[in-house]
């Protein structure tokens, strides 16, 4: 798995909307993948509490014939978290503070959602994975402080 392709992809987000504060990728049983998150966050908690939930949420629009769940947000007194699935067997956790725009994180999210999903499953191989990389190069974007569950 490419670590540096995640980190650039979750360096990215944050980058594009203003007020992420930590984002974190977890397989869909809530083993952590990768992390960017502040040293006050647990990761790998964060990653189980968010399967967890992603998991009830994905429950009950199948129960309640709503369709493939793509994401949910939890608002809270100073922030939110934002829950999205990235595929079938991962997903994604945004957590923001009280400035985050909501529905920019949800239209930004989207392609990276798709790359990261890309970068997941393997089928980033190849030019088109380098191209990435060149173009993240360009624009400035960095691999820093990105935990993995090889390194945490």
């Amino acid at each position: 798995m490419d670590h540096s392709a995640l980190a650039r992809e979750m360096r990215g987000l944050r980058e594009q909307v203003a007020g992420i504060t930590d984002t974190a990728l977890a397989a869909a049983d809530g083993l952590l993948i990768a992390a960017d998150t502040a040293d006050t966050i647990d990761p790998e908690g964060l990653a189980a509490l968010a399967a967890a939930g992603l998991g009830l949420a994905r429950r009950t629009a199948e129960a309640t014939a709503r369709g493939a769940l793509h994401r949910t947000v939890a608002y809270g007194s100073h922030g939110c978290a934002a829950f999205y699935a990235v595929g079938e067997n991962a997903l994604m956790v945004v957590l923001g503070d009280e400035g985050m725009d909501v529905e920019r994180l949800h239209t930004a999210s989207q392609p990276a959602l798709r790359r990261i999903d890309l970068i997941l499953t393997g089928r980033a191989e190849g030019p088109e994975r380098a191209g990435r990389a060149d173009r993240a190069d360009r624009i400035g974007w960095s691999e820093t402080t990105v935990k993995t569950a090889e390194g945490v």
